[in-house]
């Protein structure tokens, strides 16, 4: 199997080395997505070993993805993996998503904090829960973390899918329409690490961003 393992980043000059460092034993195509950083994301990650595709302004999340799916769709490869940038998920899971996709052969594949959970931050505990369990009505799947970042993805995925939202919604808009045309969504259980750093997600933002994306999947219907 040809996989891809997608960063997208901003800012994440602090973290984005050893993340790529950390994968490389497990994935040798690694792509970062620098979503118009103003600190040295781009040369750091390039330096570590990723092939880099600079946005020059902040696009947002979705765009980075977008960008990063649109790429990988061009070439030959069979999956594609996507892992936040801030240190928050365990490069040494990446064996984990393979070997379930192997055994079960997931169109989608979720990394589920379902474990950890209470250590998330409360407001996006509740958040969370909210999306993922609207989100799994309107997918027509179950989906346990439905906000969740780290995912294995079939690229054929991708090339059925138009994708039209921006920002951190466009990894809902992703489940939905794939749930939506039958591809199979399964999820696995992944530790995730919250430090005191600021994060880029506003909830309220966030929600709305959500909102309107229901809001549209149910106009489709």
């Amino acid at each position: 199997m040809h996989v891809c393992l997608l960063l997208p980043a901003y800012n994440e000059a602090k973290t984005i080395d050893q993340i790529i460092w950390e994968a490389s034993e497990f994935v040798h195509d690694i792509l970062v997505i620098d979503d118009g950083s103003a600190d040295q994301t781009a040369r750091v990650a390039e330096k570590a070993g990723g092939k880099v595709i600079k946005h020059y302004t902040n696009l947002g999340k979705g765009m980075a993805l977008r960008t990063g799916f649109d790429y990988i769709s061009q070439k030959d490869y069979d999956l594609i993996i996507t892992m936040d940038s801030d240190g928050q998920h365990q490069p040494s899971d990446l064996p984990r998503f393979i070997d379930h996709f192997e055994k079960h052969q997931s169109d989608i594949l979720i990394g589920a904090r379902i474990h950890n959970r209470f250590e998330m931050p409360y407001h996006r505990r509740l958040n969370n829960w909210l999306v993922s369990s609207v989100g799994s009505a309107l997918c027509g799947q179950e989906v346990e973390d439905f906000q969740s970042g780290f995912r294995l993805i079939r690229a054929e995925v991708v090339k059925s899918i138009e994708l039209h939202t921006e920002r951190y919604e466009t990894e809902s808009e992703l489940l939905i329409k794939a749930g939506r045309i039958g591809f199979k969504i399964q999820s696995i259980p992944i530790a995730a690490i919250y430090n005191s750093e600021i994060s880029n997600i506003r909830p309220l933002r966030e929600m709305w961003l959500f909102t309107k994306l229901l809001i549209n999947s149910l106009k489709s219907d």
